[in-house]
């Protein structure tokens, strides 16, 4: 049986993310958004989701490149003095994993946001982290025994086959690509260690900022069985920050193919039904 959820990152860095995830989930096929609780909209995106009954919202975890919710004076190992994460991977990475005091900064910081989202009043429906952070073992660790004191019950693994891509599109499959998809079995097996559940495929990393109607449209008629999580960068128009951090990025492009007939009739042709965290 092929299951998809259809999601959104990034709720709450801007207004214009937060108009097209509503729109996309009144008139498409979004069913669940990321928060980012320390983001810039997030209060907005926080008013709209309480007017969304039908809109799944879990935690979309900022330790890389966005805002945290503890000041830099708490965090002056791990943040920048504008309150920022870097975009260093392999910098916060060793931090995160080698550093005593970069840890505990972090463990810090993700109970904070939790607790920030606990706030904000909306249940909790999942996890996941900007830029899969969550794919290092420490930050995936802390996500999962805080998360659980906070009713954590699912997570993403972001483990993207690549035969569904190459059956709509020539594409190029890395040995970086393949180690990736070795790494996911780590996370998998946190996971569902604790006692939670996961995704079996993930899609919207390949083709990140770029998932159109015509790919999207295309993929699902080829999505392999098990409960696929389809994700998605939506905004009306990108503002200074998102062309900033994703200059790039088709924001408007993905925000139309998650209202797309196309991609709905081809999630109907290809006998997928659309699901939730919660049917897992």
């Amino acid at each position: 049986m092929k299951r998809a959820i259809i999601s959104s990152d990034d709720f709450g860095l801007s207004v214009e993310v937060n108009e097209a995830i509503e729109i996309a989930h009144r008139e498409g096929v979004l069913s669940t958004a990321s928060l980012m609780v320390a983001g810039p909209a997030a209060a907005d995106a926080v008013e709209r989701a309480k007017r969304l009954p039908g809109l799944h919202v879990g935690l979309h975890l900022v330790v890389i490149e966005g805002a945290s919710v503890l000041p830099h004076t708490s965090l002056p190992l791990i943040t920048q003095p504008d309150g920022w994460f870097s975009s260093s991977q392999l910098g916060l990475g060793v931090d995160y994993f080698f550093r005593p005091q970069g840890r505990k900064q972090l463990h810090k910081e993700i109970t904070a946001q939790f607790e920030a989202f606990r706030k904000t009043g909306l249940t909790l429906d999942h996890a996941n982290a900007h830029k899969h952070m969550h794919l290092h073992p420490t930050v995936a660790r802390m996500m999962i025994d805080i998360g659980k004191n906070y009713g954590l019950r699912a997570i993403r693994t972001p483990l993207e086959p690549p035969a569904p891509l190459a059956a709509s599109e020539k594409i190029s499959d890395s040995f970086g690509d393949a180690v990736l998809r070795q790494w996911t079995r780590l996370l998998r097996h946190q996971i569902r260690s604790a006692g939670m559940v996961t995704n079996d495929w993930c899609f919207g990393l390949a083709w990140s900022g770029h998932m159109t109607a015509q790919r999207v449209s295309a993929l699902a008629t080829h999505l392999p069985d098990g409960i696929s999580e389809i994700y998605f960068h939506p905004a009306t128009h990108k503002n200074a920050l998102i062309q900033k951090l994703m200059p790039a990025y088709e924001h408007e492009a993905e925000f139309e193919a998650l209202c797309a007939s196309s991609f709905k009739d081809s999630l109907r042709t290809g006998h997928v039904t659309p699901c939730t965290w919660q049917d897992i």
